[in-house]
Formats: C-alpha cells, sequence, structure tokens
C-alpha cells in the first residue's frame, strides 16, 4: 500500500480562514485542514458522506437540526444529502474523509492508489 506525505502535498484556500492538502485514493477523497478561529463553512449538502474528526481546537457542527461542539476525539458523521456548517470556535486542525470521492472541490491532485 502507498504512503502520502500530506506535508508535500499542494495547500489551497477554501473560504477565509481554511485551507487545506487534500488527496484522492481509489474510493475516497482525505482532506486534511487547518482552520482560523471565527472561520465557518456555510450551511451546504453533497452527495458524498463526510467523516470530520477533529484533532486540535473546537468547533461547532450543525448536522441537519443538531448542532454540536467537536473537540479532539470527536467524530462527526454527516449522512449524503445532509445541510451542515461548521464554525470554528478556536483555532485548529482536522481530517474529513468524504466517500465516494468528492471531486471538483479543490485543485485536482493526483491519485493515490491503494494496493
Amino acid at each position: 500500500m502507498p504512503f502520502v506525505d500530506v506535508g508535500s502535498l499542494a495547500p489551497f484556500e477554501k473560504g477565509v480562514g481554511w485551507r487545506a492538502r487534500l488527496f484522492h485514493t481509489g474510493s475516497v477523497t482525505i482532506s486534511h485542514w487547518e482552520f482560523d478561529a471565527g472561520a465557518s463553512v456555510h450551511p451546504h449538502h453533497h452527495p458524498q458522506e463526510e467523516v470530520w474528526e477533529i484533532f486540535e481546537g473546537v468547533v461547532e457542527v450543525t448536522i441537519g437540526e443538531e448542532t454540536r461542539v467537536a473537540r479532539p476525539g470527536v467524530v462527526a458523521v454527516v449522512p449524503p444529502n445532509s445541510v451542515h456548517s461548521v464554525r470554528a470556535l478556536e483555532a485548529g486542525r482536522a481530517v474529513v474523509i468524504d466517500q465516494p470521492l468528492r471531486l471538483g472541490f479543490g485543485p485536482e491532485p493526483e491519485f493515490h492508489a491503494a494496493g
């Protein structure tokens, strides 16, 4: 199975205060995010299931009508086509996994095939 050096991937900014490095495998898109306190992701939806794991900082995640505060160790699972938003209460880092692939989300990185 190949290895991906995330630090070597080109970062991009997706909205004010959100920076990511992402790559695709054969079936998922994995993005490593850094975010600033006060940065937010507007309510939106997409066909992919999305899993957020917070590694540093604190965010407020809204999925549908439910809002929770997520800290390191908390995982938020967004079902496909669910309206969701995120607001950073503190600066931090998170990994987000989208399944199936989320093409067209950012700069198209190379694929890293599993196997």
